[in-house]
């Protein structure tokens, strides 16, 4: 073996053996950067601020018993029709649909067919507007990528300056039961690859519209 590549591989082997084992449930403290460190009514503000930023558009309501009719309301604004899938989450299992009968809400995976899904979020981070969902039977990703709208229900109070929150908020509930996949979303699908020119739902949805609620969870 050539020196050279023993002395790569010796520094692999010595950096490794400086790693955790599992670096998702790494909890060392990083450095964060000041801007997310706030108030949390700052928090607040600068989460909405940053997501309108990046092409989606909020509601805010008092109670999750009004999410329908602000769906409703983006809904009708949009031209789309009065019908969403979602999951079946604790959170939209809460969502009084019946309340607002013009909405048929459908639950289960997204099919090629829905226009609009509505998911619940873990968490949003202030510094840069993004949300954080998880993957779960109740949780099917697909809501999150195939519809054209997607619509997330966000309490104020998950609202945290940074994604090192996030992560450690994720390890203090989820133990060793992870999800299989956490999405980090900051607005609606893009790209500028043709001629630099952006274009929106690329990718996945056109539209993200968050819907977030001033009301703590019970």
């Amino acid at each position: 073996m050539s020196s050279a590549r023993e002395e790569i591989l010796g520094n692999i082997r010595r950096v490794l053996k400086d790693r955790p084992a599992n670096l998702v449930q790494d909890s060392r403290k990083q450095v964060v950067p000041a801007r997310g460190q706030l108030p949390h009514v700052d928090q607040i503000a600068l989460f909405i601020k940053e997501i309108e930023r990046v092409n989606a558009t909020t509601a805010r309501v008092g109670r999750l018993a009004d999410v329908p009719e602000a769906i409703a309301a983006f809904l009708a604004a949009n031209n789309l029709p009065s019908e969403v899938r979602t999951g079946r989450d604790q959170v939209m299992r809460v969502i009084p649909w019946s309340d607002h009968s013009a909405i048929t809400v459908n639950q289960g995976v997204a099919q090629p067919t829905d226009q609009a899904s509505v998911t619940s979020a873990f968490a949003g981070v202030a510094e840069t507007g993004s949300l954080a969902l998880i993957s779960g039977p109740d949780s099917p990703t697909s809501l999150n990528y195939l519809p054209d709208n997607h619509i997330v229900v966000l309490r104020a109070g998950q609202i945290v300056g940074s994604y090192e929150e996030v992560w450690q908020q994720l390890r203090e509930k989820m133990g060793e039961d992870w999800p299989r996949a956490v999405n980090w979303i900051t607005g609606p699908s893009r790209t500028a690859d043709i001629e630099q020119e952006l274009l929106l739902g690329a990718h996945g949805p056109r539209r993200l519209h968050v819907v977030l609620v001033d009301e703590e969870a019970e």
